[in-house]
């Protein structure tokens, strides 16, 4: 399966690293773009996703993830802002080295960044 639809509307989502172009190894000791099939350059953003609770109670821990773009989200998504993903999907994968290790997970991808609100505050309230 590929492109499954995850609506992560229960989750409060933060940049950790803002959007850049996602890179790849060229094979010869140099970094190249990474492409879709029209050629379209991917990005890449860190978000830190934390479940959304209701008042008074305590949200478990959240976790770093990374997104890539479709298309490039422009500016204004620096580090802290709030964002919103759009047309968020899941991709799960396998990858066998060759020596008997195996890595699996899923990568998340999205069209696009929506910004939700203002910056997290830090420190006395934040809810980050």
């Amino acid at each position: 399966m590929r492109d499954i639809p995850v609506n992560l509307n229960g989750f409060k989502l933060v940049v950790v690293e803002p959007p850049a172009p996602k890179m790849r190894d060229d094979g010869k000791g140099g970094l190249m773009p990474v492409t879709d099939a029209l050629g379209v350059t991917q990005f890449v953003v860190s978000l830190f996703a934390k479940l959304r609770v209701a008042p008074g109670e305590r949200a478990p821990k959240g976790e770093e993830i990374k997104v890539t773009l479709a298309t490039d989200p422009g500016d204004g998504f620096g580090e802290d802002v709030r964002v919103e993903l759009l047309d968020a999907r899941l991709n799960p994968y396998q990858i066998d080295n060759g020596q008997g290790r195996i890595s699996a997970g899923v990568a998340f991808k999205a069209m696009g960044l929506k910004p939700v609100g203002g910056p997290v505050q830090r420190g006395g309230g934040g809810d980050k």
